[in-house]
């Protein structure tokens, strides 16, 4: 049984706290990018390896320790990624030394991530209402939302006051008061049993997940939106740090990472009102309109943005904040659509498939980089455009399937 109503609100605050702590480092690397690629001489198929490999290991854990939660209490598998975010930001700190360390550090930080977003979110669902739950999806990405923003100027700030080596061992810190918050203040509840039956699929059958069109559909849309934002995540400060040299800005009246910090922060807003528009004037209409959108923006972004600093400024806040546009829609879409007895499992899938989005996004980047030669206008035009032509494909099959709306959607 749903806790009441009162409980339930409690529960979403205190994780939804807990979240920004465990979260706040998880975006210290793409801030500290340029400076990083400098310092052991990467190139940017490197760079993008490195990020890449926070969403690869994410990719292959997330089924696994979210399908666990069908079965234990969901709070146990979230103190372990919690614990491994601890280990990951610390080690970070004290021990990487180049490329093969950093991309195994930033791996299990990936495995932390996958044992606290999707954990982190099956713990509410597991015990708030059906009313509640929505809101309970929005407050949760919210969150992380405002800690992914604060990351890049948090992070930013500690390198240049105390050097990197601080900025991420500090992560650590902050991953360690969220284990203990969460450890103390969230009540374990365990799942129902589950009744054996003749020809019960097992834990980890993800069959009658895949059969749910549904839901399957919107983890498909979300594969590549993740894609996307994670694109822009991990070079969107690279990318203006490059428009500002190239464009010969002095006065840098606001740095690349003051601006991702606040498409963040404005992500995070408009990934809350997308969700609120979904309920009032049908889900699937708001997550097409984006996607159109993002298509638009995004080429707009590669071929057009560095021809001014500025105007890449708002180029990029705009492109931002338009990815973010359905980021809360989808997950609720395929959190609301799954048999209930299934969430984990329908969770799990919805998350692996968008951080194997999420692992190319970075990617599909540094490899056109490279490939051109280099930074240059048409290089980054190319890296750009080659993200808008998967989000395209994407939606095309998200029309195809057409996903029902949710209870409560004024589409229904």
């Amino acid at each position: 049984m749903p806790i009441d109503r009162s409980s339930g609100a409690r529960l979403v605050a205190i994780v939804c706290a807990a979240q920004v702590f465990v979260q706040i480092g998880a975006y210290y690397w793409p801030a500290l990018l340029p400076q990083m690629m400098r310092h052991w001489s990467l190139t940017n198929s490197e760079a993008g390896w490195i990020t890449s490999s926070f969403y690869a290991a994410y990719m292959v854990s997330v089924p696994v320790l979210v399908t666990l939660t069908d079965r234990i209490d969901a709070k146990r598998v979230y103190l372990f990624g919690v614990g491994c975010t601890v280990l990951a930001h610390a080690a970070f700190g004290l021990f990487a030394e180049g490329f093969w360390s950093a991309m195994f550090l930033r791996g299990l930080a990936g495995l932390g991530w996958a044992g606290t977003y999707m954990t982190g979110l099956k713990l509410l669902a597991d015990q708030v209402d059906a009313k509640m739950m929505s809101r309970a999806v929005t407050g949760h990405a919210a969150s992380i939302g405002i800690s992914g923003a604060a990351s890049y100027m948090l992070g930013d700030l500690l390198a240049h006051e105390f050097g990197w080596r601080w900025a991420f061992a500090s992560a650590g810190l902050t991953a360690a008061i969220a284990w203990i918050t969460v450890a103390l203040a969230v009540p374990g509840r365990p799942p129902p049993p589950v009744k054996a039956a003749a020809g019960q699929p097992a834990l980890f059958d993800f069959r009658p997940v895949l059969r749910n069109r549904s839901a399957f559909a919107y983890s498909l849309a979300y594969c590549v939106h993740t894609l996307e934002m994670n694109a822009l995540r991990g070079w969107g400060v690279a990318f203006l740090a490059w428009v500002a040299v190239h464009s010969g800005m002095t006065g840098e009246l606001l740095s690349p990472t003051a601006v991702i910090t606040v498409l963040g922060l404005l992500g995070t807003l408009t990934s809350v009102l997308g969700n609120e528009a979904s309920i009032r004037f049908g889900r699937r209409r708001l997550i097409v309109g984006a996607m159109v959108l993002s298509i638009a923006v995004g080429l707009l972004v590669g071929f057009v943005g560095s021809k001014g600093y500025w105007l890449a400024v708002v180029l990029i806040v705009v492109y931002g904040m338009i990815i973010w546009l359905d980021s809360s829609s989808l997950t609720a879409g395929a959190a609301g659509a799954a048999d209930p007895a299934r969430r984990g499992a329908t969770l799990a899938v919805h998350s692996m498939l968008g951080y194997a989005g999420g692992f190319v996004g970075p990617l599909a980047i540094g490899w056109p980089l490279d490939a051109a030669g280099g930074m240059s206008p048409i290089a980054w035009g190319l890296a750009f455009g080659v993200v808008a032509a998967l989000m395209a494909l994407a939606m095309v099959v998200f029309i195809a399937i057409r996903p029902r709306e949710l209870e409560g959607d004024r589409g229904r």
